[in-house]
């Protein structure tokens, strides 16, 4: 049976599990009331860190979910994604409107990535 580790652990969620040479990280968002382009930096900055600890990378992403506030949103963020997102790397990805967990909250972002080896 292969193990389930998980990280960053709370009653609620774990932050990052890691299972079968697959990393699953949390939803993550970022400062509320911030600019969309902010939020998405802040939000791709905690994916970097969780990918990190880990033991991968942007690189390796299999998927991405987004979730913004308002559709409207859509090319703020994929301005700041575009740049984040290695080349020839980009994940599956979806990207739909959503009433996130707080009104001041405008991104959220779920990724999945492979762990080397």
């Amino acid at each position: 049976m292969t193990e389930i580790v998980r990280k960053r652990v709370s009653q609620r969620m774990s932050q990052i599990v890691c299972h079968n040479g697959t990393v699953y990280l949390a939803g993550q968002v970022g400062t509320g009331g911030d600019s969309v382009e902010t939020q998405t930096r802040q939000v791709l900055d905690k994916i970097d860190a969780l990918l990190a600890e880990a033991g991968t990378d942007r690189s390796r992403m299999l998927q991405a979910v987004i979730w913004l506030s308002d559709m409207s949103h859509f090319a703020a963020m994929n301005a700041v994604w575009d740049a984040w997102v290695p080349e020839g790397a980009a994940p599956a990805r979806a990207c739909g409107e959503a009433r996130l967990a707080r009104p001041d909250l405008d991104v959220e972002i779920i990724v999945t990535a492979a762990l080397p080896g």
